[in-house]
């Protein structure tokens, strides 16, 4: 690859296991993924555990909703037999078993979907855990949120994430974002793959040393792209296949030998 942009397995190797599990990434370490990125949740009482949807209806099939439910009550559901029988047994994770299970030198991209209500007992299990804050970084859509972590953990790199959508101009502009950035004191942006997402806006970032990791790519041409434009980091749902697909890109041509008539 270009650079020295990192895979990063969203939600672990989603596409092949059951997202948000440790089967799920210890699968996109085994695959050679740099980091995951993975989505984390405040319990009512007070537990903080891995799952992107504010319910538990699309993988687990018992609907609970996780702020109005215990840690014990979400660890009862089977949160693997959605994606095939060969998953069965998972269950939901809690951030401490993300931590425990993360390997030396790779990257834990830590999505918090509560408010700021969840940043006390995060302090406490990053404190318990060990991890090195160059390991973590803090996403969020809400810019304010980013601002807290930035306040209250300054020793860890947070990025505000967006989504650009087109209404006759996309939105948010270029503009938009570096002022946003600037206001919430983000270390950089984290966005989707959009048409955005060329040279002017790179090297303004990289101007005002900021960051810039993209999602979800599963293509190897969008890949090889952002690979071009030295984004930090490629957040993938297939972590093992996108590495493979990039280094068949970068191998040279094989010459064909001149066997005819001379």
């Amino acid at each position: 690859m270009s650079g020295n942009t990192l895979i990063i397995g969203h939600r672990g190797a989603s596409r092949e296991a059951p997202e948000n599990t440790l089967a799920s990434f210890r699968l996109a370490f085994e695959q050679g993924a740099d980091g995951i990125e993975a989505d984390f949740r405040l319990t009512r009482d007070g537990a903080i555990v891995c799952l992107h949807d504010d319910g538990t209806a699309r993988t687990a099939g018992t609907d609970l909703r996780v702020e109005e439910a215990t840690l014990s009550e979400l660890r009862r559901l089977e949160v693997g037999l959605w994606k095939g029988a060969v998953w069965a047994g998972e269950r939901i994770p809690t951030l401490k078993e993300v931590l425990a299970a993360l390997p030396a030198g790779k990257k834990l991209f830590i999505e918090l979907k509560s408010g700021p209500e969840i940043l006390p007992p995060l302090e406490a299990d990053l404190a318990d855990s060990g991890v090195s804050a160059a390991q973590v970084m803090f996403l969020a859509f809400d810019a304010q949120l980013i601002r807290t972590v930035k306040e209250r953990l300054p020793g860890y790199r947070a990025c505000w994430l967006t989504e650009y959508r087109w209404r006759g101009a996309w939105h948010p502009s270029q503009r938009e974002v570096l002022d946003a950035l600037a206001r919430c004191r983000a270390d950089g942006v984290a966005s989707s793959d959009r048409a955005i997402l060329a040279p002017p806006l790179v090297r303004e970032l990289r101007e005002r040393g900021l960051e810039l990791h993209v999602w979800t790519v599963d293509a190897a041409s969008a890949a090889r792209r952002l690979c071009d434009l030295r984004v930090d980091s490629i957040m993938t749902n297939r972590p093992g296949w996108l590495r493979r697909a990039l280094a068949q890109q970068l191998q040279p041509a094989v010459a064909v030998p001149d066997r005819g008539v001379r």
